[in-house]
């Protein structure tokens, strides 16, 4: 990703437009006066990107599409939707995705809901189906995403390794 984003700002744009926090943060390392504009950031304040949303300073703003509480929601409605979930694998990829600005919500909202969380990092389609094997071994397994670049792109993988295993539900997609 870093060799594409030193390829664009080497073109001098006017403007850089991004999506996701990996092609963000690649972009900031190369330029600090092209404007960029992101999108699809979880947590900008956290990652370094900008220093504060109301005031991000620098050359990059943009649009943060997620909060911190919105992982103990994603845990509240998979807890809804699937009646019996004893445990909740929390899937995400460790290089693309943000996932400790989740992780106190869902731990706050799995005690509350007594759901054993289970931290399942992926990196393949492989370790996608390995990880959803284990929790399909027993009933009252359910799947809570970390949105971002990777469970998107594998989202059909994810969805079909879901269904053949027994998961109790997938949440969100």
């Amino acid at each position: 990703m870093q060799v594409s984003a030193k390829e664009l700002v080497g073109l001098q744009p006017d403007i850089i437009l991004t999506e996701t926090t990996p092609a963000t943060v690649a972009l900031q390392r190369e330029t600090r006066t092209i404007p960029i504009v992101f999108v699809g950031v979880a947590d900008p304040v956290a990652s370094g990107i900008v220093a504060a949303l109301n005031q991000p300073g620098g050359n990059i703003t943009g649009f943060a599409n997620f909060e911190a509480l919105l992982g103990g929601k994603w845990l509240e409605l998979l807890s809804e939707v699937a009646p019996g979930l004893k445990r909740a694998a929390i899937m995400f990829n460790p290089d693309t995705s943000p996932a400790s600005l989740y992780m106190l919500s869902l731990e706050t909202a799995a005690r509350s809901l007594k759901v054993v969380p289970i931290t399942a990092p992926v990196h393949s389609d492989v370790e996608i189906e390995t990880a959803i094997i284990a929790l399909g071994r027993e009933p009252g397994g359910g799947l809570v995403l970390i949105p971002d670049v990777f469970t998107f792109a594998h989202r059909v993988p994810i969805i079909l390794a879901a269904a053949r295993n027994n998961t109790g539900g997938l949440f969100p997609i």
